[in-house]
C-alpha cells in the first residue's frame, strides 16, 4: 500500500510538471529556497525556479491530488491530444490519405504512384542523390580503396575535397563534384566530409558575402547528397594569435580583412560547419614583430577560441605540418618530444578537440616533406609519435591515394598505428 501511494504522488508531479499553464508553473525563487552558485549573476550564467511558488504550495498540491487514496487521482483522464482514431470514428474525407486506417506492409491505397523521383536539389536541373552505381564506382578508385583499407584498420574517415573551384565554375561543375564526394562518403566508414581549405586565406573568395554564400551552398548539396555526415572546413584566423596586442590584431585584420573572427563566426553559427580547423602555419613567424613567440600565440589561439566559445559551435582542431621535413624529419629524439609536446599534447590541453598532422606531402616544386622516411623507414619523429597512447584517439592526418608512398594498403596500415582518424582526398 505504501508503494502504491507513492506512485501514485510521484505521477500527481509528473501531472502537474506537464498540465498546468507554463504562466503558473514558473515563479520567482525564495531568497534562500533555489540555490545556485551563480544564479543568473550575468545572461550565461544558469537559473533555477520552483515548480511552485513556495515548498509548502508545493506540498499543498500533492495532498490535494493523494486526498481520499488518490481518489482525484484515479478519477483523472487523459489529456486530450486532438487526433481521430479512423479505425473506431469515420474520417473526414477533405484531409490527405484515403480516409482508411493502413499499417506498415499493407497494400498502397488504389491510384498510388511513385515515380522513384529523386529529391529535388537547390542545383537546378540536377539531381542530388548518388545512385548505386555511383557509390560502387567509386569504390574501385583510388580514394574508395583507401577509404575501405583505412575502415578495415579501425580508422575514422573523412572524404577531403576543394568544392570550391568548382563552386566557382558554374552549375554542372559544382553538381558532379557534389556527387562524386557523395558517393566516396556513402562507403563505409565515413564520418565526414572536409569540403574546403584555406577558405578566405588563398584569394578564391574576396567578400564575406562571398564566402557564406559559397559554405551554405556546398553544405546544403552535401547534407542532401550525404545526409547524416560532419562538414568541415580549414582556415586560420591570425588575429587569434595576437593575444591583448592591439598593434597585433589592427595589422592581422588589415593584411587579413576576410579572416576576421566576425566573417567566420557566421560559418559555425548558421549550422553549415560542423568543424573548423585552425592551421598552425602563421603561429611559427608571423607575430615576432610583436614579441609574440610561437608558443605564446598558439596559447593565445585556444585562449581566444575558449573565450568566443566557439568550440560550443563546431568542433575545433589543430592543424600542423610542423614535424615534417624535406624528404624526412631531421628532428632528434630529443627534438621531436619538444615539438610533440608543443604541436600535440600543448594544443589538446589548451582546447583543440583534434590535433590533424600532415605527415606526407609534396610542394610546387616535386618535393616531398615526410614525417617518415623515404619508403615508409621510422624516424626518430614517427617513434615519438608511437608513444603518444592515448592522446592517438586525438590524432588524424592527411593522406593523399594518387602518390601513395609505398602503396595504398602498406600506406594506411602504417598511418593506422598512430592516427586514429585519417582524411582521404578525393
Amino acid at each position: 500500500m505504501r508503494i502504491r501511494r507513492a506512485l501514485a504522488l510521484s505521477a500527481a508531479l509528473t501531472v502537474l510538471a506537464v498540465g498546468i499553464p507554463a504562466a503558473t508553473a514558473f515563479s520567482e525563487d525564495g531568497a534562500d529556497e533555489c540555490k545556485n552558485v551563480t544564479n543568473g549573476g550575468s545572461q550565461s550564467d544558469p537559473q533555477c525556479f520552483w515548480m511552485a511558488p513556495t515548498p509548502q504550495d508545493a506540498l499543498d498540491i500533492v495532498r490535494f491530488w493523494a486526498k481520499d487514496d488518490g481518489a482525484k487521482l484515479k478519477g483523472a483522464t487523459e489529456y486530450p491530444v486532438g487526433w481521430i482514431d479512423c479505425t473506431v470514428e469515420a474520417c473526414s474525407a477533405d484531409g490527405e490519405g484515403d480516409g482508411q486506417a493502413h499499417g506498415e506492409g499493407d497494400p498502397a491505397p488504389e491510384g498510388y504512384q511513385d515515380d522513384n523521383t529523386p529529391p529535388a536539389c537547390q542545383t537546378a536541373g540536377e539531381t542530388c542523390s548518388v545512385t548505386p552505381e555511383e557509390i560502387a564506382a567509386a569504390a574501385q578508385t583510388a580514394a574508395g580503396r583507401a577509404i575501405a583499407a583505412a575502415a578495415a584498420s579501425g580508422m575514422r574517415v573523412w572524404v577531403d575535397t576543394e568544392l570550391l573551384d568548382d563552386y566557382k565554375a558554374g552549375t554542372a561543375a559544382f553538381a558532379a563534384a557534389v556527387r562524386k564526394a557523395g558517393a566516396l562518403a556513402a562507403q563505409p566508414g565515413v564520418v565526414g566530409i572536409r569540403f574546403t581549405s584555406q577558405l578566405g586565406y588563398n584569394g578564391a573568395v574576396k567578400t564575406p558575402e562571398e564566402m557564406q554564400s559559397f559554405v551554405t551552398a556546398a553544405a546544403g548539396a552535401l547534407h542532401q547528397v550525404a545526409p547524416g555526415k560532419k562538414l568541415g572546413v580549414h582556415t586560420v584566423v591570425p588575429e587569434f594569435g595576437c593575444g591583448n596586442s592591439d598593434l597585433c590584431k589592427a595589422e592581422m585584420t588589415k593584411k587579413y580583412p576576410l579572416l576576421a573572427p566576425k566573417n567566420i563566426e557566421p560559418l559555425l553559427t548558421s549550422g553549415s560547419v560542423d568543424q573548423l580547423a585552425l592551421d598552425a602555419g602563421l603561429l611559427s613567424t608571423a607575430y615576432a614583430t610583436w614579441n609574440i613567440t610561437p608558443q605564446q600565440a598558439q596559447r593565445n589561439q585556444w585562449s581566444k577560441v575558449k573565450t568566443l566559445a566557439w568550440d560550443t559551435l563546431a568542433q575545433i582542431a589543430a592543424e600542423d605540418a610542423g614535424l615534417a621535413g624535406k624528404n624526412a624529419s631531421p628532428l632528434t629524439a630529443e627534438q621531436a618530444a619538444t615539438a610533440a609536446q608543443e604541436r600535440i599534447t600543448t594544443p589538446l590541453k589548451d582546447g583543440a578537440a583534434t590535433v590533424n598532422l600532415w605527415t606526407r606531402w609534396q610542394d610546387g616544386t616535386g618535393a616531398t616533406y615526410r614525417v617518415m622516411g623515404s619508403g615508409l623507414a621510422s624516424t626518430p619523429a614517427w617513434e615519438q609519435l608511437g608513444k603518444l597512447e592515448p592522446l592517438q584517439r586525438r590524432l588524424t592526418t592527411m593522406f593523399n591515394p594518387a602518390s601513395p608512398e609505398v602503396g595504398i594498403a602498406e600506406d594506411v596500415k602504417k598511418l593506422s598505428e598512430v592516427f586514429s582518424q585519417v582524411y582521404v582526398t578525393d
